[in-house]
């Protein structure tokens, strides 16, 4: 019976190819999208949800700030001279395009839980700052000021976070993560 045997394959292939799709959607395909939806008056599930993903966001934001960008420098990895001076550099600057990708979608999540976004609400101007640093410490522009930019910037987030219930911890990203 050779026809059966195509058309189960068709079907299983067809099927996980649905099961992918509603994962990769619902597990943060788009953080903007979903987070969006959820309104602070949402149910407790939303709200709960909400947190997790800003804990989420906010962890691998601090986690790549630390250990691709504040710990080289600490390390004067970023000196010029310095062994593998312009691969940390680089690292940094992908880390720092990362994590301000991560802290926008952490706050668009936190809008999703009423005490997480009124905590967080103060923090956007700061998180703004750090949009073109990335680009600043790919081409070795950075200092000591624009390191700790970062580092008070993630301080600032994880404190509203715990002040909401969402305590953040650092989540190192992978180097794939960051895109390289």
């Amino acid at each position: 019976m050779p026809g059966p045997v195509p058309i189960r394959r068709g079907v299983a292939a067809l099927l996980l190819s649905c099961a992918l799709l509603l994962t990769t959607s619902a597990c943060g395909g788009d953080d903007e999208s979903a987070s969006a939806s959820a309104s602070p008056s949402g149910t407790v599930e939303q709200q709960r949800l909400a947190k997790t993903r800003f804990v989420a966001n906010a962890g691998l934001a601090a986690g790549a700030t630390y250990q691709w960008i504040v710990k080289p420098y600490r390390e004067g990895k970023f000196k010029k001279g310095a062994d593998g001076q312009k691969f940390a550099l680089v690292k940094a600057g992908l880390a720092g395009a990362f994590a301000y990708n991560r802290l926008k979608a952490a706050v668009n999540n936190a809008k999703g839980d009423e005490l997480l976004s009124k905590a967080v609400a103060p923090l956007t101007a700061g998180i703004d700052k750090l949009k073109d640093l990335g680009t600043k410490l790919r081409k070795g522009e950075a200092g000591e000021a624009d390191i700790g930019t970062f580092e008070d910037v993630i301080n600032d987030v994880k404190d509203a976070g715990r002040s909401a219930g969402a305590v953040v911890t650092d989540q190192v990203p992978s180097t794939s993560q960051l895109g390289g």
